[in-house]
């Protein structure tokens, strides 16, 4: 499935309650700074930091129709795993994403600093048409940029390559990130969680706003390079869109996902 809507939902999200509150103070613009993992604990685990993606939300506010932008960045870490009857493929993902704080007056208006791990995971599954049976497994502490949060598992089903394929999805309520707010979002295959569990708790806790921008592997381009979709207003509150430089891939206003045919674009959440 597309690699880049689920996550682009979250900041989409939170835009949609700030949106008009940045129009009315004339600050048109907003932008997070992207985030990663240290190199060993990328090396210690097998993941490889795959591509650094901008994921920008514009939204029309106001009498005069202002544009309003957020732009979130989202780093990807992928891993070759066993999934089962499909054999060993890039199945594993661990997203690290950044929205920004947007404070007034000393109120944050980013709610996403408010979400739960549950409420996050409706809007994973609110802008996701691949994954059924989703089940709140167990939560337990972490520790991400030396801020104590919560690290709650769900399990699921998830399309792949026309298989369900039963998967663990591991999210982290936001913490601070300098300027920003930061989430991760690990998802692995069921046949793999007694080696993954502990590889993802050990990237997130691996977390760190010095990322090396130079140590992906590739921009996006074995997903087709981009893309641009809309979220209906259930999500957004409005016409929002979200981009990330290009591609044909979108989002429709029932929620289903349109795939530009590139098989690479149906791994897990990725």
């Amino acid at each position: 499935m597309n690699r880049r809507t689920v996550i682009a939902g979250l900041g989409a999200a939170g835009l949609a309650s700030l949106s008009g509150c940045l129009g009315l103070l004339g600050m048109a613009e907003h932008e997070s700074s992207p985030a990663g993992v240290e190199a060993d604990a990328r090396a210690e685990t097998g993941y490889e930091q795959s591509a650094i993606d901008a994921l920008s939300i514009d939204r029309d506010v106001g009498p005069t129709n202002e544009t309003v932008t957020v732009t979130n960045h989202m780093t990807k870490h992928e891993k070759a795993v066993d999934m089962g009857p499909l054999g060993s493929r890039r199945g594993a993902v661990f997203n690290v994403l950044t929205t920004p704080q947007v404070s007034i007056f000393g109120k944050e208006l980013n709610p996403i600093e408010e979400m739960s791990t549950q409420e996050l995971m409706d809007l994973v599954r609110s802008n996701y048409d691949g994954i059924d049976n989703i089940s709140h497994d167990g939560d337990s502490d972490i520790t991400i940029l030396e801020q104590s949060t919560t690290r709650s598992e769900f399990t699921a089903d998830a399309e792949f390559d026309g298989a369900d394929i039963p998967v663990i999805i591991a999210i982290t309520e936001a913490v601070e990130a300098d300027e920003d707010l930061l989430v991760t979002i690990a998802v692995y295959p069921e046949y793999v969680e007694r080696q993954e569990d502990p590889n993802a708790t050990l990237l997130a806790e691996a977390v760190t706003t010095d990322v090396d921008e130079g140590a992906s592997s590739d921009d996006g381009g074995s997903d087709g390079g981009g893309v641009e979709s809309t979220v209906d207003a259930e999500v957004t509150g409005g016409n929002d869109s979200t981009h990330d430089g290009g591609g044909s891939d979108t989002l429709d206003g029932s929620g289903s996902i349109e795939l530009d045919g590139n098989e690479s674009d149906d791994d897990l959440l990725s």
